[in-house]
């Protein structure tokens, strides 16, 4: 899963990359509100955390643009203004959700996950395919019962492949949910890395889940 963080306050989006990313989650950062509405419409993200006070272009000026367009991105908005009135702004605005700070870290990844399950519209839980199982709260991956250590990008991309079974994934696809802006795409790092999850995944079992389609991506098969 990709997010935007937009946060004036350059330490504010540093820890925020930092925790989710130790979260497998992939993240860029936009300082101001006209880069934030560049990125939205230049990339393809799962999630935006949106501040409100910014320079340039406030957050409810963003957030009304992200709507405008009418794309369907998830807004987990972040504000040091807590009075009703302001709540009430930011939702009636087009905010998913509303979080003041200071806030506990923890309370903003369980935002976040709810939201994320809102637009997959996955029940919460546990993520299965055949005898592969994905916890993405505990982040613990086994196959036939058996636990499987996996790197944050190795658990990243399986995530993605998992909430898109039975899908042709392009590598695009793949670069735009896994991976972050700074992604180089003439690189074979894609390959490479469905390598590393086949050889842990598929090397022991009978039935393959991860298959290669020619000349177009990848597709976990159930």
């Amino acid at each position: 899963m990709r997010i935007l963080v937009v946060e004036d306050e350059k330490k504010v989006a540093s820890f925020l990359k930092k925790g989710l990313e130790e979260e497998y989650y992939a993240v860029d950062c936009a300082y101001d509100g006209e880069e934030a509405l560049y990125m939205v419409e230049a990339n393809d993200y799962d999630l935006m955390i949106l501040d409100i006070m910014l320079p340039k272009i406030d957050g409810l000026e963003v957030l009304k643009g992200v709507r405008d367009k009418e794309l369907p991105l998830p807004v987990l908005m972040l504000t040091a203004k807590d009075s009703i009135e302001d709540v009430i702004k930011g939702l009636d605005a087009g905010g998913d959700d509303y979080l003041t700070k200071p806030f506990a870290f923890a309370e903003l990844l369980a935002r976040v996950r709810a939201l994320l399950r809102r637009k997959e519209r996955e029940p919460s839980g546990e993520l299965q395919v055949a005898d592969l199982v994905l916890d993405p709260v505990t982040h613990a991956v086994s196959r036939g019962g058996q636990e499987i250590e996996l790197t944050a990008k190795e658990y990243a991309l399986l995530e993605y492949l998992m909430r898109q079974v039975n899908r042709v994934v392009t590598r695009t696809m793949i670069s735009e949910h896994v991976w972050d802006y700074h992604f180089d795409p003439m690189t074979n790092v894609i390959d490479v890395y469905v390598n590393h999850l086949r050889n842990k995944i598929d090397l022991d079992s009978s039935q393959k889940l991860i298959h290669t389609i020619r000349g177009v991506g990848y597709m976990l098969k159930g």
